[in-house]
């Protein structure tokens, strides 16, 4: 029994695209956009630690000069 691939699609502002329609072209852009997408959501991740351990670190600080 074979099972049928579901033909990979794309969608970009609620139309939907054949990946295997789109040019070489677009298919780099669809990868840049994934790329940057991904890179994006990893930065917002690391700013949301840094946020996090700066505001512990300044509870310290500010304890410390309580004291």
């Amino acid at each position: 029994m074979s099972k049928k691939q579901k033909e990979q699609t794309i969608t970009i502002d609620d139309k939907e695209y054949k990946v295997s329609d789109l040019s070489q072209e677009q298919v780099g852009l669809v990868n840049h956009v994934s790329d940057l997408s991904n890179k994006e959501n990893s930065m917002k991740f690391n700013l949301s630690q840094i946020q996090g351990g700066r505001n512990y670190f300044m509870g310290l600080l500010k304890e410390s000069l309580a004291s």
